[in-house]
């Protein structure tokens, strides 16, 4: 028989049941959909941002200046000044005086050429120009013995001139008293007028002779003096056929033998002076715009450092490389020898200034396409995307993300998780 109590007592375990279940559903909610507060952003910073010492980082500010760029080359040592020794004179070599490798000083002989047309030339020259010296001194001796003659006639004018001035006078006074008739008078003026316009016109005869038979020798005197001229060229020409040293240094080189003809204007071999040297080096044609004359470098020598600067630059490009003169700023490396190489570290300085961000370890992990900025109060610093360009081995250059003065962390960022907001403390 079932008493009253029974379904009474069975009610309140099945509600507290639900209660339960709706108690953990309510927790398991909570859990899921409400932020869970992580220990490190206890100040307020997101899920992106972390606190790290300052004094753990290294610091360092955009600065603007001039971009020194230092590439490496390889160089070979060659003489300050290469002389050609080139045929002036075309003709057949009858004698060579010194052999490759001979030390020379200016005016020493080399070989000597000969060259019968030439020789057959100078006859021929000197025989025009005795010819006219010839007519030269013809001509003197006859202007000579012309003055002679004119002197003689102007002399015998000038003694009829002065009878006639007595007997011209004489007569003036007697015709005066009537003593001798007009017509006798007359005669006498006539025959002195008469003699003073003689006189007159052998004067400027003489004066014209003169000055036409100058005229002749002044003008052989000048064709005298083109051919002699003429002449010493062509036995300069003949002195050339004698190839002489015109410098002093070692000869390095000679292409001809004898009896072989040679052509004017041949390359017969060189002379090096070893007094000096440079340093030849090919460089990249990228760099064409940026090397310049006196740009500086160095090298490593029997455990010294020597310096050289850029004295010459060729400008045409021959398999993506232009070749550079560099010469010794000081002293010369003692034992250098030619065709050695050496390795030469030029400096590159860009004529316009160019934004400048130090090198640090943060590039290994942003991989210079982001780094983080601080703000004006140093106490926070955010990722910034940057893009940079050339390097040298202590700093990039900046293209783009950064300014002037901005201070930036260039040290590691492994510890940094990718965070885009550094809180520093």
């Amino acid at each position: 028989m079932r008493t009253a109590s029974g379904p009474r007592s069975g009610r309140p375990t099945v509600f507290s049941r639900a209660l339960g279940a709706a108690l953990l559903l309510l927790i398991f909610t909570a859990i899921i959909f409400l932020p869970v507060t992580l220990p490190s952003c206890r100040d307020g910073a997101s899920s992106s941002s972390q606190a790290v010492k300052k004094d753990k980082l290294l610091i360092s500010r955009v600065k603007r200046d001039l971009f020194r760029e230092t590439i490496t080359l390889n160089g070979k040592i060659l003489p300050i000044n290469i002389v050609y020794l080139d045929a002036l004179e075309g003709g057949r070599v009858d004698k060579i005086f010194v052999e490759v490798g001979a030390m020379v000083k200016p005016g020493d002989p080399i070989l000597q050429m000969t060259n019968t047309n030439l020789l057959m030339d100078i006859m021929f020259r000197e025989s025009e120009l005795f010819q006219q010296s010839n007519n030269l001194r013809n001509t003197r001796l006859s202007m000579e013995q012309y003055k002679l003659q004119l002197n003689q006639q102007l002399s015998d004018i000038e003694n009829r001139l002065q009878q006639q001035r007595r007997v011209y006078e004489r007569y003036k006074e007697l015709e005066k008293d009537s003593l001798i008739s007009r017509h006798e008078y007359e005669l006498a003026k006539d025959q002195y007028e008469y003699l003073v316009k003689q006189k007159d016109l052998t004067v400027e005869s003489q004066k014209s002779e003169l000055k036409f038979r100058q005229a002749q020798i002044e003008a052989l005197e000048e064709s005298l003096s083109r051919m002699q001229a003429n002449l010493d060229i062509v036995k300069q020409r003949q002195e050339n056929l004698t190839l002489v040293a015109p410098v002093s240094g070692q000869l390095t080189s000679l292409t001809v033998s004898i009896g072989e003809s040679v052509s004017p204007g041949a390359r017969l071999g060189q002379v090096d002076q070893w007094d000096l040297f440079k340093v030849r080096t090919s460089v990249d044609e990228r760099y064409i715009a940026q090397v310049k004359m006196r740009d500086s470098g160095e090298f490593d020598f029997a455990g010294q450092t020597y310096e050289v600067d850029v004295r010459k630059i060729y400008p045409e490009v021959q398999d993506g490389k232009f070749e550079v003169d560099l010469e010794f700023v000081a002293e010369h490396p003692p034992g250098l020898k030619r065709g050695q190489s050496l390795q030469i570290r030029l400096d590159l300085v860009d004529s316009l200034e160019s934004l400048l961000l130090t090198k640090g370890e943060f590039s290994r992990s942003s991989g210079n396409k982001w780094i983080y900025v601080l703000d004006e109060t140093e106490k926070s610093a955010v990722k910034r995307r940057i893009r940079t360009g050339r390097e040298t081995a202590q700093y990039f250059e900046v293209l783009e993300g950064l300014a002037e003065g901005e201070a930036v962390i260039v040290s590691s960022y492994e510890s940094f998780k990718n965070r885009d907001r550094l809180t520093l403390r």
